[in-house]
């Protein structure tokens, strides 16, 4: 025990330091959930504009880049190019597999999603639904970056 006005004495050698937080990929809201680098948030609008301007190749930029900031921030998900691959081969597949990944990514930071495996369940309606899951998916993304400090 130390006298007043001394330091106490260091701890004895041997126990190892207590964790200084959650471990990586949890942590309450608003905090990082894991220390990979943050996607970008990207304007519907301008994306969907692209999407049709370019006859639709934007979407599969659009795709390849979200796999990617998914998986580069979270440590899981099928990263860009795979993601590329599912959607130019079956892209059915990417309407339910990219919100389950955003799902996966959000609810790990605490927080509670929006969107999961059952959005694709919009692309059966005709062109609209193609829409409603983009603006979903989209503004999930967006939300979900600028609370963990991304801007744009």
């Amino acid at each position: 025990m130390s006298q007043p006005g001394q330091a106490p004495p260091p701890p004895p050698s041997g126990y190892p330091n207590a964790p200084s937080g959650p471990p990586v990929g949890y942590g309450a809201p608003g905090q990082l959930a894991t220390t990979g680098a943050l996607g970008k948030p990207r304007s519907v609008g301008t994306s969907i504009g692209l999407a049709i301007i370019t006859l639709g190749i934007y979407t599969y930029v659009w795709t390849w880049k979200t796999h990617d900031e998914v998986k580069q921030h979270s440590g899981s998900g099928v990263g860009g190019p795979l993601g590329f691959v599912i959607y130019f081969v079956f892209s059915p597949v990417t309407f339910f597999l990219l919100p389950s990944e955003v799902r996966q990514m959000v609810e790990r930071s605490g927080r509670q999603s929006r969107v999961q495996g059952t959005t694709g369940l919009w692309i059966l309606l005709p062109l609209i639904g193609a829409i409603v899951w983009f603006v979903k998916v989209q503004g999930q993304l967006n939300e979900y970056w600028r609370s963990q400090g991304a801007t744009g």
